[in-house]
């Protein structure tokens, strides 16, 4: 899907404590820096529908297991990715994607590394049940 894209990400194992890179002023996805913030996310609840018309999201799953599900209105096409620790990615989502998210595991913490700061005038939320998808 155009303006969503999944990057591995590097680990270095270490025996005192391991590495976990997250992003780079060098990657392609890297489109300046606003802020950076976590989220949590319980066990089988859902967080969405959001759409951002100027922000862009880096998403990286810190601990448990999350499933992002990005919904495409104009082409009504959906993109899902589970995210962990053991599916270390991180996922971009360009501004004017509908975004959602399911917490899989226990412990569910988000980073977003965004591109400007959070405005709460520039995105904007549907009920869950506004868009269909099988969760």
């Amino acid at each position: 899907m155009d303006g969503v894209s999944l990057t591995p990400l590097s680990q270095i194992h270490h025996p005192k404590g391991d590495i976990f890179h997250i992003m780079k002023a060098s990657d392609d996805s890297f489109f300046g820096f606003g802020e950076a913030y976590l989220t949590t996310i319980r066990t089988n609840e859902v967080k969405g529908w959001k759409k951002h018309s100027n922000m862009t999201l880096n998403l990286v799953v810190l601990s448990g297991e999350v499933k992002f599900v990005v919904y495409n209105m104009s082409h009504k096409m959906f993109y899902s990715a589970e995210l962990s620790l053991n599916n270390y990615q991180r996922l971009t989502v360009c501004p004017g994607y509908w975004v959602a998210f399911k917490g899989v595991g226990e412990s569910n913490m988000i980073l977003n590394l965004a591109n400007i700061e959070h405005d709460s005038k520039e995105s904007v939320n549907l009920d869950l049940n506004a868009i269909d998808y099988a969760w």
